[in-house]
């Protein structure tokens, strides 16, 4: 899938199914970026609230979007012969990428991102046919209108600015993008630790939890780290739907447990969002 071509007076470039690794770069922050205003939307319409929608703490990035819109350029290019191929090609890919997402999600941060058990035709709540669908007309809105526009978008910049230039903001976009992964990370790592300690929530690894919570909260510093840029108001500001399964199978919302902070900027009291949420629920299935 991967080769090298040759640029002429130029060192080796790879790229990917005829994409250099700089334009999958690219789509990654744009989609990712994308998908944080989509969601903020479908937000306030369906719940009738304007909350975070952030992959990470501090930027405007919804990574499942960046994520998934670079797999599906790459792979869809295999079903690229008409809208019935495109459309399974992305119901398979994307119902793929969204179950490894969500697999990872719990067993790198202990967390539920999404939780599909109560919809129809469900795969351990991660994927179901509802959202797989929603994947196959994306994939085909996505070749067929939208990446265009966005190509169109970056070859325009392209004439406008250095090809210099353009690497290097992209380059510090990447650093910025990886380091506030990696302090999202500890973020999330030290809020669940002191959220299942300080409110006794039941885990198959209580032992484990309570004793990191004693030796990495004995630490000053540390208690000063998390009070100023990891607090629980940060969290669950940014992280509004944030989840965990306990030992019996349920899923607990954590800003239940905090109840003196609100878990979004600002609600909105309008008869739309209050239509649309009573026709999303799962009675609406049954």
């Amino acid at each position: 899938m991967g080769k090298k071509r040759r640029l002429k007076g130029r060192n080796y470039s790879f790229s990917i199914m005829g994409y250099s690794i700089q334009r999958l770069a690219t789509y990654f922050i744009v989609y990712s970026v994308i998908g944080f205003i989509i969601e903020t939307l479908f937000g306030v319409i369906t719940k009738g609230t304007l909350e975070s929608r952030q992959s990470v703490l501090y930027g405007p990035f919804c990574m499942i979007y960046g994520v998934g819109a670079v797999i599906m350029l790459v792979l869809l290019k295999f079903f690229n012969k008409n809208n019935n191929t495109l459309f399974w090609g992305g119901f398979i890919i994307g119902s793929v990428t969204e179950y490894v997402i969500s697999f990872l999600g719990e067993a790198l941060f202990s967390v539920v991102w999404w939780n599909y058990s109560e919809m129809p035709l469900n795969i351990n709540g991660r994927i179901c046919v509802f959202f797989s669908i929603f994947w196959g007309l994306l994939a085909i809105y996505l070749l067929s209108y939208v990446n265009p526009k966005i190509d169109k978008f970056i070859n325009y910049l392209k004439k406008k600015v250095s090809i210099k230039k353009l690497r290097t903001i992209l380059l510090v976009a990447i650093i910025l993008i990886v380091l506030d992964n990696i302090v999202s990370s500890i973020a999330l790592k030290l809020f669940y630790i002191r959220m299942i300690y300080k409110n006794d929530i039941a885990v198959e690894n209580r032992q484990e939890i309570e004793q990191e919570y004693e030796r990495i909260y004995a630490n000053e510093w540390v208690n000063n780290i998390v009070n100023t840029f990891f607090s629980d108001e940060k969290v669950i500001r940014t992280f509004p739907n944030l989840k965990i399964v306990d030992a019996n199978g349920e899923v607990k919302f954590f800003h239940s447990y905090l109840p003196d902070i609100q878990p979004y900027y600002y609600k909105f009291n309008n008869e739309l969002s209050r239509s649309i949420s009573t026709m999303l629920r799962t009675e609406t299935f049954d």
